[in-house]
């Protein structure tokens, strides 16, 4: 198990953050002074190090390229208003990210590694952190099986990584969306609840598909029927009927089970709204909101956070939301990113300090 103090830093002779203005930066497109890397070799994790960001030397025959053993996860580190440095729910991300491992065949990540590494490397890079509202410092670890070997069989060797973006609001306005009846994401049996690199390079040609249509987003249905919702390509869904906040259940394995869904759930069900994760038809939807009763519709993710959904388009029907009446998903929003920035205090023990 690699400790903590295993864990050797070399420190970047100049940070890249001078002259640069975070506020409003774009979400993946600039990154901290350092990253944390870690090997797998021989059956155990080491040469943990924390070095300056910079790339990789890989080979072409990286197992990673062919056979696409590779997974990661999506967490964010916050300031509270006296500039300390806090990350959402680590540990939450940390358990998915094994899973994730598990089920692609590939070695566990210790929690020291990843957690203790993380905190290290965010507070090494705490000056990269927005100080401003619905800002964010991105931290995305993953790893890749590093084989230099060609042949369908897991890797021996393996590699684990953490870079850090800042970044500001994902989606900045309500989305349209299309709901998806040809192309699937994942089956029962398959990959859908591991957050597993090719389920999204799978989601592409779709996406792709619905934008030229006009819509920003797919939300896929169930692989059998199409009748199902299931998640939007960057988020779990919910829907507000009546006092009911429904979202798809996570049973048969083909939905990602979400830190910020469940955070949602949380807070929802403190505000006295009931909550039913289960099989959700659009069927159902469209009833609900043809009788008056489908009040709000959004989606929720680590990178989008809350995003709401202002247009739905299923089959020949166009669903559309007056969303600058609504006030539920809003000021969930703003609770949780004001617990996330420290502005008010959670009793839930999300938010990790650094």
């Amino acid at each position: 198990m690699t400790a903590a103090m295993d864990i050797k830093v070399i420190k970047s002779s100049a940070s890249k953050l001078a002259g640069m203005d975070l506020n409003g930066i774009a979400f993946g497109k600039y990154f901290s002074d350092h990253m944390l890397e870690a090997d797998y070799i021989d059956g155990k994790w080491q040469h943990a190090v924390i070095r300056p960001y910079q790339p990789l030397s890989l080979s072409p025959a990286l197992a990673a390229l062919h056979y696409g053993q590779a997974i990661f996860e999506g967490i964010k580190a916050y300031k509270d208003p006296k500039g300390n440095p806090y990350i959402f729910r680590p540990h939450d991300n940390f358990v998915r990210f094994n899973v994730s491992a598990e089920r692609m065949q590939m070695p566990a990540v210790p929690e020291e590694l990843f957690m203790e590494g993380m905190a290290q490397l965010v507070r090494l890079d705490q000056q990269w952190i927005p100080p401003y509202t619905d800002h964010s410092l991105y931290i995305r670890p993953f790893m890749f099986s590093s084989d230099e070997l060609i042949g369908v069989r897991p890797s021996d060797n393996y590699k684990f990584l953490i870079i850090l973006s800042p970044t500001g609001p994902y989606y900045s306005a309500p989305m349209k969306i299309w709901v998806e009846e040809k192309y699937v994401r994942a089956v029962s049996g398959g990959v859908g609840y591991a957050k597993a690199a090719g389920n999204y390079g799978g989601a592409m040609y779709a996406t792709a598909q619905a934008r030229k249509r006009g819509y920003d987003q797919v939300l896929w249905t169930d692989p059998i029927e199409h009748k199902y919702v299931q998640e939007c390509g960057t988020m779990n869904v919910f829907f507000i009927i009546g006092n009911t906040a429904i979202t798809p259940d996570l049973n048969e394995g083909t939905i990602l089970a979400g830190v910020t869904r469940q955070s949602v759930m949380t807070l929802l069900q403190e505000r006295g709204l009931t909550i039913e994760e289960r099989p959700l038809s659009m069927e159902e939807v469209m009833a609900a909101y043809k009788n008056g009763t489908l009040k709000e519709v959004f989606g929720t993710g680590t990178a989008a956070t809350i995003s709401l959904i202002k247009e739905l388009c299923y089959k020949d029907f166009v669903l559309q939301f007056d969303v600058d009446s609504w006030t539920l998903a809003p000021s969930i929003k703003e609770q949780l990113t004001a617990i996330r920035e420290g502005r008010i205090n959670g009793s839930h023990g999300w938010m990790q300090p650094v």
